[in-house]
Parts: C-alpha cells; structure tokens; sequence
C-alpha cells in the first residue's frame, strides 16, 4: 500500500514542468469560454444595431429581384449591379465579424494565455491506438463532456421554450405586417432572445472554465519521486548551483549586517575594508566579530553603522588583520588584543564624557609583524 501511495501524483506541478507542458502545448482550455464570447458579442451588436441592420438588409434583399430595363437589355450590367449588392451586404456584418474576431482572440488566452506551439500540430500517431481511443471515449472526459452537453441542452431548451412562450402573440402578429417593418420586428425579437440564448452559454462557461484550469493541474501533478528527481537534474545544472550560491551569500550577507547595529564600533580601510566588533566589558570573553566585508559589503556596513549611530573607527592595518585572521562570529586572535582594546577603550571613552573629565586621545594601534597583511591579504615581509 506503501508503495502504491507513493507512485501516486499527489504533488502539485513545480514551475519547470507547467514551462515543459506549455511548450509542448499543453495549457488549460476551455471551448465553451471563446465560444460564449463570441456568441454574446454577435448578439449584442445585432440587438444594437437589429432593426437597422435587418431593415438595410430587406432593401438588398428586395433590390436584388428588380432590375430595370437598361439592365435587362444590358446583360454584362448584371454582374456589376450583383457586385455592387453583394459588397453593401458584405460591409453590413462588418461590425460582427470584427467584434467576434476580437472577442474570439481575447477569451481565447483568458484561461491558459495565449500559444503557439509547433508540437501541438504536428500529427501525433499515439492518438491512433484503439485503446486510447476506447479510453477517452468512456473515460472520465468523456463523461464530463456529455455533461456539459446535456447541461447546455438542458439550459438552452429552457430559454427556448420561455422564450418562444413569451413571444408566441408577437409572432402571429408579424403575419399581418408589410416585409420591411416584419424584419425589422423580426431582428428585434431574434436578437433579444438570441441575447439571452447565449447568456445560457455563459453559464456553462463560468463553469467550465474553472473546472479545465483544475483538470489541467491536476493532470500535471507529479509524484514525489519525480519532484526530488527534477530537484536533483537541476541542481545539477552549473547555472542553477550559481543563482542557488549566490542566493545563499545574499540571505548570510543579509544576517551578518542586521548584526551591525549591536556593534560597539566598526573599524574600516576606510574604503575597501570593514569589520564590526562587539565586546561585553563585563564579561571575561574577547571581542566577538559580528560582520565582515569588502568593497562593496563594506561600505553597507559603514551605512549600517551611521545608520545605527555605531562609532566608525580608521585603522586600516588592524581592518585588514581582522578581516583576513578572524571568522564571523568568532573571537579576535590573541596577538590582536592590545590593539583592538587600545581602540574600544577610545570609543567606550567617548560615550564617557563628562564635565571635568580630560578626553582620551585617538589611538594609533600598532599591529605585530605576524598579523601584517596587504589588500590581497598576502602578509607584509
């Protein structure tokens, strides 16, 4: 049972798999969505626009049966004046074919964004194989399939019949009618029941799309074996292992400056180095460092430092001997002691000061051949 549950895809599709998929042209589509869409926007520019439109449309229709006698006397005039007819008829669905044809495009990436993918075209000969065939004719699509359309059916028929119920006196009336004002009724009525035939569709595609952005996740689930598996390909990769080191000195450079503001002093290069110490007088421990840097870290820890009101001290022998011999959050070597306490009794002096009291001069701490080091950290002969 254990190894069953196991293989079984309970794990949501990492980011790596959905970019594979959406290459390969598998994304979330719902049908009914484009196609509500366009139904609706078809309507609704007939209903705007339907009397007028079902009026022009009469006048073509009717001037398409009279010709005068120049024309019938004249056959090679037929074919301009059917020409001429056949461009007004055209330039009236203008406005629908241009409102579908935007429509149609943007619900078209609504769910899954919009795509284009060779592989998707290409034929795929797997899709020959009866069994697949039998599986998707009575799989669990299949059922979800004749739902949506028994659910379509269902609602369309309902609208239909209410509709037709509503209209029916409205309906013999258009009997007794001349053409022209009979189509123009007409074109209202069909629009407006047209209008709420396919808000029946909407319907169904506020419910499908939901549920096709849920089928294709979970299609993309993996098992856990397969996420450490894609976990370990791409840790693997050289530029992955780059962004994933650098991540991390970015989170511990992060930590090491938010320890700046417990300092008791930082000292600098000034420019290229910078390190911050802590010290507890009432302890019987040595300076801890808190943060170290160069370059650019360090002038992040100056930053914090001012920031933070901690005293900035010059001494760049002593910045390079602590920053190339101490480790973070390690205590300073022994051979640094008098220097490093020469100046933290200077700084601790100057929160010190009082009335009366002499100032303590600034102290040039002097740092022992063996703790020498040049900018390269390479110790000074």
């Amino acid at each position: 049972m254990a190894e069953k549950s196991s293989s079984e895809p309970t794990e949501e599709a990492t980011a790596r798999k959905l970019r594979n998929a959406r290459d390969d042209g598998q994304v979330a589509r719902s049908v009914e969505l484009p196609a509500a869409a366009v139904t609706i926007g078809a309507i609704l520019v007939m209903y705007f626009i339907g009397s007028a439109w079902m009026a022009r449309m009469a006048q073509l229709f009717a001037q398409g049966f009279k010709f005068d006698r120049k024309t019938l006397d004249n056959p090679e005039l037929l074919a301009p004046a059917f020409a001429s007819q056949i461009g007004e008829s055209f330039l009236l669905i203008v406005p629908i074919l241009g409102v579908t044809a935007v429509l149609a495009v943007l619900a078209s990436g609504a769910t899954g964004g919009y795509l284009f993918s060779l592989k998707s075209v290409l034929p795929n000969f797997g899709k020959l194989s009866p069994l697949q065939g039998f599986s998707r004719m009575f799989g669990s699509k299949a059922f979800v399939e004749l739902g949506k359309a028994i659910l379509k059916f269902s609602l369309v028929a309902t609208v239909l019949w209410t509709l037709v119920s509503r209209q029916l006196d409205q309906l013999m009336e258009l009997g007794q009618m001349g053409l022209e004002p009979a189509l123009a009724h007409a074109g209202i009525m069909i629009g407006e029941s047209a209008l709420w035939l396919s808000l029946s569709l909407l319907v169904i595609a506020l419910i499908d799309a939901p549920y096709q952005r849920f089928a294709f996740m979970k299609r993309m689930r993996m098992t856990k074996q397969e996420v450490k598996d894609e976990m370990k390909d791409m840790e693997g990769q050289p530029e992955v292992k780059a962004k994933i080191r650098q991540r991390q000195r970015e989170m511990a450079n992060n930590r090491m400056l938010q320890k700046v503001k417990d300092a008791d002093v930082v000292i600098t290069n000034p420019e290229h180095f910078a390190v911050a110490l802590s010290y507890d007088p009432t302890g019987d421990g040595a300076p801890l460092l808190l943060a170290k840097g160069s370059d650019f870290l360090a002038q992040r820890i100056r930053e914090e430092a001012e920031k933070n009101g901690v005293e900035i001290f010059a001494a760049p022998p002593l910045a390079r001997a602590l920053y190339f011999t101490t480790k973070l959050d390690h205590p300073i070597p022994e051979a640094l002691y008098l220097a490093v306490a020469q100046v933290i009794a200077y700084v601790f002096s100057l929160a010190d000061i009082r009335p009366g009291v002499e100032r303590m001069g600034k102290p040039n701490p002097k740092i022992p051949p063996s703790m020498q080091f040049d900018a390269n950290g390479k110790l000074i002969s």
